[in-house]
Order: C-alpha cells, then structure tokens, then sequence
C-alpha cells in the first residue's frame, strides 16, 4: 500500500534529526515507500471550501548537515493526500487553533494523523486534568488568592504556564522564597492566559518518564533525567535519556488513559510520569521515539505507520 502523505511541520532545516520524532516517521514512511510532500503552516490556505497547501516534494536522509532535499513547490488541495501529519510544535496559540480548523475540513476522509479537532481540545496540560486521581495536586488559575492558599497547603510548588512548551518557564517555588510575589508579577504580565501550579514532586531529580502510546497502547518509554543544575527533565533542556521500565503504577495508568486516547483519534500520544504522578499528556507534536529506539526500545515509527496504514486500509 503506498500513500500519499502531506506534513506539516516547523522549517525542516532547523530540526535536530538525532531527536526529532517527526523525522524518524517521515524515514520510516519512505521506507515503507509512500510518497511525502511538506508545508509549513503558513503556507496554509482556506478557499471557498477546499483547503490548500503550497507544498514540496520531500526526501529525507538519516545524515546530520544533509537531511532532506526538497522539490518544486505546488499548490495542492489537502484532500487528494491519504494522510496529513500534524506535526508542528507548539506554542499552542491562535496561529496553532487556526490549523486545526483548517485541517478539521479534510479529516476524516483525509486521515490527519492527530486528529486536529481533539488536538485543539486536549492541549496537554487540560486534557490530563480529566484524570485528577493519577496526578500530583494540581491547581489551574491566575488568581493570586487560589494560589497563595495551594502554596499554603502544599509548600514547595512548581509554576508554569499552561500552554509552554519544553520546559520554558518551569520554575520551583520553595515554601520561603521570597520570590514568589515578583515571579507572580512577572507570569501576570507574560501569560494572558491562566498557569498551572503543582505540587513539587522531588522524585524529579530522578527522571521524568516519558511514556509512549500508539492509539492508546504502550508503545515505548525512556526516562529523562535532569541535569544537576536543572529543574527540568526536557531532552532540549539538556535531560539525559535513560533506558527504563514502566511499573505497575505506570501500567495502571496507560490502562486508564489508553481508552479515552482512541475515542478522541490520538494515534501519537506521549504522557510525562513522574513519581507515578502523570503530569502531562502530549497531543500536538509528542517527542521520545528516537530515544526509545536508540536505548533498544520498539521501533515506534513503524508502530504508528502500522496502525496509520491499517486505518488507511479501512
């Protein structure tokens, strides 16, 4: 079976292969032999009722320097590609909500590989709060009062924004620092939207496990420890992967949420775990499936391409 795929993605000059998750799916889908055109998403468009893309034929190379080579661009309706991956990252912002409009228009008779309505309602750090029972306390808010009160209760706090990315603007709030009201003031004036505030899990100096599903399935995990002089775990933040294994509260947690992933059409989901803490579920561009491979993991890009196919195929 050879499809014709479409992704959107950032500028592929500036992705780091050796990590970069979208890339390790597009090698594995020239492998399998289907044929791959690439956009960014302003070149985006919406007419009448048909979605275009000015899009370029793409081949990729697993060599750092000389990783892809792009062909003649054309404009082309989203609707004759057999897929779409969504595989821009974040910040999840009006540019990003718009996409999903966009490409809601084609779905799903054009498989958009997440599906772009339940990525624009499940951004990462909302969509977990669904399961309260698996998370470390958690409060969701920009009210000073809420805020001082959880402190209050809890002590030692993270605070972050609630559509960051990679780990931008994670900080740790101990129970004296005297930080607390000029961080506050800093996020009022950053952040329009609403933060999250979280109780400090010190588990975290031994890695935040990022654990994959592949439309809601284990797939695969790597354990992501932060540098010394680092609250956070990211791999762009300088966290080592390690190898790992899930525990049975991990396993009861995948089983949780594994269900709740299919119905929403959530192929690719990556879930951050900390302590036994879920933390974070990653619908928009999840990252870690080269790590997994890299430590003798499951080959999750052949995974994703085997239910992505078999949905293909009806």
């Amino acid at each position: 079976m050879r499809l014709s795929i479409a992704v959107q993605m950032d500028p592929i000059e500036r992705i780091n292969i050796r990590g970069d998750s979208t890339f390790a799916l597009l090698l594995e889908a020239q492998q399998r032999g289907h044929a791959i055109a690439y956009y960014t998403p302003d070149r985006l468009a919406l007419r009448g009722a048909e979605v275009f893309a000015t899009v370029r034929p793409l081949t990729v190379r697993d060599r750092e320097g000389d990783h892809f080579t792009l062909g003649e661009s054309r404009r082309a309706p989203l609707a004759e590609f057999d897929v779409v991956l969504l595989r821009q990252d974040p910040p999840f912002d009006l540019a990003y909500i718009t996409t999903t409009h966009l490409l809601e228009r084609v779905h799903p008779k054009t498989l958009v590989v997440n599906d772009p309505a339940e990525v624009r309602n499940a951004p990462e750090k909302m969509f977990v709060m669904e399961f309260p029972d698996l998370m470390p306390p958690t409060l969701i808010t920009r009210d000073l009062a809420e805020i001082k009160a959880f402190r209050a209760e809890y002590g030692d706090i993270v605070m972050k924004p609630l559509y960051g990315k990679g780990g931008e603007a994670v900080f740790r709030l101990a129970q004296e620092d005297l930080n607390f009201g000029s961080l506050y003031d800093l996020f009022t004036v950053t952040f329009r939207e609403q933060w999250v505030v979280q109780k400090f899990l010190p588990a975290v100096k031994d890695g935040d496990k990022r654990i994959i599903l592949v439309d809601g399935e284990f797939a695969g995990a790597v354990n992501r420890v932060p540098a010394p002089d680092d609250l956070r775990s990211n791999m762009v933040r300088g966290g080592t992967p390690k190898e790992t294994d899930l525990t049975p509260r991990e396993r009861e947690i995948c089983a949780r949420i594994g269900p709740a992933l299919r119905e929403r059409g959530l192929i690719f989901v990556g879930i951050d775990v900390i302590d036994g803490f879920l933390t974070e579920i990653n619908v928009t561009s999840p990252t870690g499936i080269r790590a997994v491979k890299n430590l003798g993991g499951a080959d999750v890009a052949a995974l994703i391409w085997d239910k992505i196919e078999a949905k293909r195929r009806g």
